[in-house]
């Protein structure tokens, strides 16, 4: 499907990046995606050419190697690999949580060290937040943080699920808490551990996804660390977290506005071929317009995400937590719905290997649950934004 009605409140740097992300992802697609996932593998040619062409780093400053743009650039790089059927699901968590955080927030010898790398995509950094028994609620993440009194390094210790491409990272950002001195409360606070460290283990979760990101348990039992890898602030934790949570949520509406486009492009496609009386199919209302539907619905949530982008990168963090969770919620909506209706415009051949739409019923999900999911959303709205009184 072509863009061009799409991009109008684009400007011409974003229509042009987007024109040459697409390129990109057109070269590869979805089959070198699925190939690559099935074989156990991770798609470094695509990663490697995209670090290239300066698309994994186009939100961090140019000082440290970046591109100098923002989150709305790089959710347009997402976005268009997605729609070619390829995303790269590393770009949420390594340039958008993990470089967004160490460059707002980071030492400058964090900054020197970790954003070159992050940039050029020769080093890639995962997030660690879920919890077992924690779920949406942060506030009981169990995984802390102390001092060592004798050296002063920091003692980490705690578990964590559902961590994406740790075994690739060169370094997880774990969040933990710290005690307040004040007043003896836990605060959460950001630290880098190395994928090395000692008493920092990971396993594998197998999962009904394929996907070439594989998901991890992770173990920190005494990991000591010294005290710079601590980002940030230890007294503004809070702040700091959410400066990579809104962020996380914008690129994971780009990956689902992507991906509802693509299912919706084979879709149509097919229905433009596909002739089983005297018109194909696609003329036929009770097909061309639930397709028609799931096009208004991605075109809106993506209004809603190029919104959030914005408001982010002008600085606006309260503005932008409101719109990322909207985006996020209405893209993920949008492309499950799109992907349904894509497998049933196919038919049995939408459940074949042959069209590849049968494995994004499954990966749809992930945007609807991760990494927040649409009840916590709705919470959200109808506390922060509504006003209404909170059930829990």
């Amino acid at each position: 499907m072509s863009t061009a009605r799409s991009t109008v409140l684009e400007t011409e740097e974003h229509q042009a990046l987007r024109a040459a992300v697409a390129a990109l992802g057109k070269r590869y697609g979805r089959d070198y995606l699925t190939r690559v996932a099935e074989a156990g593998g991770h798609p470094d040619e695509l990663w490697e050419d995209a670090a290239k062409l300066g698309y994994l780093g186009v939100n961090l400053p140019e000082e440290y190697g970046g591109g100098g743009g923002g989150i709305a650039e790089l959710s347009i790089v997402l976005e268009e690999l997605g729609a070619a059927g390829c995303p790269l699901l590393m770009m949420v968590v390594s340039p958008a949580i993990c470089g967004t955080v160490i460059a707002r927030f980071g030492t400058e010898e964090q900054k020197r060290e970790w954003l070159p790398g992050l940039a050029d995509g020769s080093r890639t950094m995962a997030f660690g937040i879920t919890e077992p028994d924690a779920g949406s609620n942060s506030h009981r993440i169990t995984t802390t943080a102390r001092r060592d009194p004798d050296s002063g390094d920091w003692l980490l210790t705690g578990r964590k699920v559902f961590i994406s491409g740790v075994d690739i990272a060169d370094a997880t950002l774990i969040v933990g808490r710290t005690s307040d001195a004040r007043t003896g409360n836990l605060k959460p606070c950001l630290f880098i551990v190395p994928r090395d460290a000692p008493g920092f283990e990971r396993r594998q979760i197998e999962m009904e996804l394929h996907a070439a990101e594989k998901q991890f348990e992770l173990v920190l039992d005494d990991v000591r660390l010294p005290p710079e890898a601590l980002v940030g602030d230890e007294d503004a934790g809070l702040l700091q977290l959410f400066a990579g949570l809104n962020p996380e949520r914008i690129m994971t509406a780009a990956f689902a506005v992507g991906m509802g486009r693509y299912a919706v492009a084979r879709a149509v496609e097919y229905a433009k071929e596909r002739s089983v009386w005297k018109a194909p199919i696609g003329a036929h209302q009770a097909i061309a317009h639930p397709l028609a539907q799931s096009h208004v619905e991605l075109e809106l949530a993506r209004l809603m995400m190029q919104k959030a982008a914005r408001l982010y990168d002008e600085g606006d963090d309260t503005g932008a937590g409101e719109a990322a969770n909207m985006a996020k919620l209405a893209a993920a909506d949008a492309c499950v719905k799109a992907v349904d209706q894509a497998v049933h415009t196919l038919g049995g051949n939408g459940l074949t290997k042959e069209f590849g739409l049968a494995s994004l019923i499954v990966a749809s999900r992930v945007a609807r649950i991760a990494p927040v999911s649409r009840e916590m959303i709705l919470n959200y709205v109808s506390h922060q934004t509504l006003g209404l009184p909170k059930s829990y």
